[in-house]
């Protein structure tokens, strides 16, 4: 058995991780995946007086999975993680430290392998409405969705080339991690979803701008393309809260791709749980 836990979007939420932690506590995963938004705002950081600075990730993060190691011993998972749009990329640092710690490892455009599986990360999206553009990316062109602020706009917490603002894509980014490899036993760890599927359906029903409609889909084009010719064994998604609610799924199937997706937008903690020699009988857990 090869227990998998699958969080997202958690946005420091403090009774969200100590749910997490009590959850991997009694359970005893193999695998605990971080899928991005795992910071809170500076706002809100501001507003936790157990927290003496803003360093969320050494001040707390660090110490509770550090406690939690102590705790279970031989037990302890491994973690992978990635950031998602809403961390500053400024934090990026602090989590590729903590590696030496021995409590996760940080996985953003990087390979890594698990007995026979490869792990792999990537945390951007393609553009947005919001203005922190650390972790954005055109998608498969320049084009910008109706609403959406483009990638050479906003602002950065993390010093780019204009040539990266401009030309970079997600697709030209998993082009090169992934090249020729073979990957269909490989776990794709995205922040964002794959575009018009049930995981990327966002709240947007009747909004226009200028008379033009809003696309009620805003995953990535790129990342579904993707799945569908490179056929990865697991990729898992967040970004999207309000998806599973209005399409009823939080998961989906394409091609021999199994897809999963941990963000939610109620209070409760979303975990998704699986094993990876029985992967359709996945489920979620609210907490």
């Amino acid at each position: 058995m090869n227990l998998c836990f699958f969080v997202s979007d958690i946005h420091g939420k403090i009774d969200r991780y100590e749910k997490l932690f009590n959850e991997i506590e009694k359970e005893r995963p193999d695998i605990v995946f971080l899928g991005g938004d795992l910071l809170p705002s500076i706002a809100a950081l501001n507003e936790l007086s157990d927290i003496r600075s803003q360093d969320f990730v050494n001040e707390y993060l660090v110490k509770k999975f550090l406690d939690l190691k102590a705790n279970i011993g031989d037990d302890y998972p491994e973690v992978y993680l990635i950031m998602g749009n809403d961390d500053p990329r400024s934090e990026e640092n602090s989590f590729l430290e903590a590696e030496n710690l021995g409590i996760w490892t940080y996985v953003h455009n990087r390979k890594v392998n698990y007995k026979e599986y490869q792990i792999y990360g990537y945390a951007y999206v393609p553009p947005s409405p919001f203005l922190l553009k650390d972790w954005e990316r055109y998608d498969v062109s320049r084009f910008v969705d109706v609403g959406c602020v483009s990638p050479t706009e906003g602002y950065r917490t993390y010093p780019v080339s204009e040539d990266e603002k401009k030309y970079s894509t997600i697709k030209n980014d998993l082009d090169k991690l992934t090249a020729e490899k073979d990957l269909s036993n490989s776990i794709f760890l995205f922040h964002a979803p794959p575009y018009q599927t049930n995981l990327d359906r966002a709240a947007l029903d009747g909004q226009m701008i200028d008379h033009a409609p809003i696309d009620l889909h805003v995953g990535s084009i790129a990342i579904k393309r993707f799945i569908e010719i490179k056929q990865p064994f697991i990729t898992l998604h967040g970004h999207i809260h309000e998806s599973s609610g209005i399409t009823g799924s939080w998961k989906q199937k394409i091609g021999k791709t199994h897809l999963f997706s941990a963000a939610f937008n109620k209070p409760d903690l979303a975990i998704v749980k699986c094993d990876l020699n029985n992967l359709s009988g996945a489920i979620r857990v609210l907490l």
